[in-house]
């Protein structure tokens, strides 16, 4: 089965900075949870940019959905099939209400105001999130803001996901609902997470980016499906 993301010899740095990716090599196939784990600062959050074309790569090649990726026309496609979660989820919520973000997608997408607030009601209601669908964007718990961020990018029906630390800042009860959530659905993930556990509850398999290279995680962290 044809990867949904393949990367090879991936160089990225930023301005005036020594590269903080090496050569990373990673593949993602359908249905597979994969973790990247790493220090602070040592280029997750970027990988996830360079794979959706918001940052370009120095050097290396990425192909997604059976297609090479270069340009930004090339990637347009791979943002519609794939889906990222931000690790602050008020860099990603900014219309007046729920109902307006996760309806904002869809309608990006060319759906028309009838199919879009139909997916965003199954969407919402899927999650157990219905009763948010009028509520006022800025004035959600963090909690909240979390889910209704997840929910915004599942009204797109994204083939993967992208999760740059899903579970941070959460208590443990919205921390265990946020993960319940992401276990049942069958899209392939790619996850960074500095949260032990969640990796561990979640992803499949694992890799951690150490120097800018993509290698095996530490021999404590295994992966349970």
């Amino acid at each position: 089965m044809a990867e949904l993301f393949r990367v090879r010899d991936l160089w990225f740095a930023y301005p005036g900075r020594a590269p903080v990716l090496r050569g990373v090599d990673l593949d993602l196939a359908p249905g597979q949870r994969l973790a990247v784990t790493g220090a602070n600062g040592a280029g997750k959050s970027t990988l996830l940019w360079l794979l959706l074309g918001l940052l370009r790569p120095n050097a290396g090649q990425i192909e997604a959905f059976g297609a090479p990726r270069r340009v930004e026309a090339e990637f347009i496609e791979v943002r519609h099939r794939a889906g990222l979660v931000f690790q602050d989820p008020d860099n990603q919520l900014f219309c007046p209400t729920v109902l307006e973000d996760c309806a904002f997608g869809p309608l990006c997408l060319g759906r028309s105001r009838a199919q879009a607030l139909a997916v965003v009601d199954r969407t919402l209601e899927q999650l157990g999130l219905l009763h948010l669908r009028e509520r006022i964007t800025y004035q959600l718990s963090g909690g909240e803001k979390r889910l209704v961020s997840l929910a915004a990018v599942l009204c797109m029906e994204p083939e993967v996901l992208l999760l740059d630390e899903p579970s941070n800042g959460l208590d443990e009860t919205t921390g265990e609902r946020l993960l319940c959530l992401l276990k049942a659905l069958p899209q392939a993930m790619l996850l960074v997470s500095h949260d032990r556990a969640f990796r561990e509850h979640l992803a499949t398999t694992g890799c951690h980016l150490h120097d800018g290279r993509l290698i095996a995680p530490p021999p404590q962290e295994t992966q349970h499906p």
